[in-house]
């Protein structure tokens, strides 16, 4: 087992929380780490409602089911039994102990109406994302705090161009694909990945009677990652009703094949009416919907720059799960239509701009997005980073510098240079 670098955060929920979720895609890797941690540092007895047995129980009596468990529990897959919820938060009022349970889910939970009340108040609340390329190396740190440290991001091996970006783009995070060797074997779990997601969690979730829609739309989807988000126009192209649309987007959010990415501005208001940019959480995922493997990948500028993105994207989000910084993600674009790929808001409204570049070598263009998100900023500014392919760690200006790719998985120091 690959250690994940969420372990720490999930044992400190352990220790004062009475309920904890840990969330994130089916093959995430959830039921991986909630059996290493209850069978290492928190003993708990593991249930999971992929059992037909365990599900017909605890849905037929949910006051009976958690009546029959003593001690501390791991409640696998837990969306599935939603009639539950009721009962568990009975449970912990009756008993406040922490580590009382440990659940896990393949759908953003809170998001359902029927569970979200139950859990408010009483719930910490942990995304486990598909291995980030930090974990794939087992580097520690955290690129996004020394982001906002000031400290330098000069990576101690960088990546090898496009041989080395583009197997790492196409294999993604999923932990069992990295077990495959072969494309074709990757393809083929894909394949089934999605049918699974799309035919079981869909369905369970909503009663949704486009199965046969679904799976075009996703593939509409990644051909649109990294792009804003044109709800109207992907109607249109899809043949699918806006009310229609709007809800299936919704459901793929909940059982996190899609990411949303607000757009930043200086007013938190305007945030609202601006387009949001799309991206798929994993890339691997993406470029299989696509028909893309490394050498397509390779020799196709706009899916690379597209793809690229949607990879640096997700390999932020999953950095934030075990980051000290407390941080937002968003996309930046001027009326003037400079445009920054990623902002890392803080909750203080500092701002770090992040642009991705598939060359190696960054020049001052490279820079006109981010010299834009500064003026804007001002003093909430606190750096812009262009992420490319070669090996030069450079400044461009005031808190304006160029950084490898690989700072994103590599050790960094978190402190600011002396």
């Amino acid at each position: 087992m690959i250690p994940r670098l969420l372990t720490n955060r999930l044992l400190e929920a352990l220790d004062d929380r009475p309920v904890t979720l840990l969330v994130g895609a089916r093959q995430a890797g959830k039921s991986t780490l909630a059996l290493a941690v209850t069978e290492r540092q928190h003993p708990a007895r593991y249930v999971t409602f992929d059992d037909p047995s365990a599900l017909a129980a605890a849905s037929g009596d949910p006051v009976g089911f958690l009546a029959g468990l003593s001690d501390d529990v791991v409640l696998d897959e837990v969306q599935l039994a939603p009639e539950l919820f009721r009962s568990i938060k009975a449970a912990v009022d009756r008993e406040r102990r922490p580590g009382r349970f440990l659940l896990t889910g393949s759908a953003q939970v809170l998001l359902l109406p029927r569970l979200s009340e139950s859990l408010a108040g009483r719930v910490e609340i942990l995304t486990l994302w598909p291995l980030a390329q930090r974990e794939i190396e087992c580097a520690s740190g955290s690129f996004v705090d020394a982001a906002f440290s000031g400290a330098p991001l000069s990576s101690t091996r960088s990546v090898r161009g496009l041989d080395d970006v583009c197997p790492r783009i196409v294999a993604g995070g999923f932990p069992e694909v990295h077990t495959l060797r072969s494309a074709r074997r990757r393809a083929a779990w894909f394949s089934s990945y999605i049918t699974t997601i799309l035919q079981r969690d869909v369905r369970d979730i909503a009663n949704v009677d486009g199965l046969v829609t679904m799976p075009v739309l996703l593939s509409l989807l990644a051909a649109r990652s990294a792009g804003l988000l044109n709800v109207s126009e992907l109607s249109r192209s899809a043949g699918i009703k806006l009310t229609t649309l709007n809800r299936y987007l919704s459901l793929l959010e909940t059982v996190f094949l899609i990411r949303r990415l607000p757009a930043w501005s200086a007013n938190v208001g305007t945030r609202l009416v601006k387009s949001p940019k799309l991206h798929l959480v994993d890339s691997g995922l993406t470029a299989h919907l696509l028909g893309l493997d490394e050498r397509g990948l390779a020799t196709s500028p706009q899916a690379l720059g597209a793809l690229l993105e949607t990879f640096v994207v997700s390999e932020l989000a999953k950095d934030m799960g075990w980051a000290e910084k407390d941080v937002r993600l968003f996309h930046f674009r001027s009326l003037d239509r400079r445009e920054v790929d990623i902002v890392l808001e803080d909750r203080s409204g500092r701002v770090v701009g992040v642009e991705v570049r598939g060359s190696s070598t960054p020049t001052q263009s490279d820079f006109a997005g981010l010299r834009a998100l500064q003026s804007l900023a001002g003093d909430r500014f606190v750096r812009g980073i262009v992420l490319h392919l070669g090996d030069a760690a450079l400044s461009f200006g005031d808190r304006l510098e160029a950084a490898p790719l690989s700072s994103l998985w590599t050790a960094v120091e978190t402190r600011p240079p002396a």
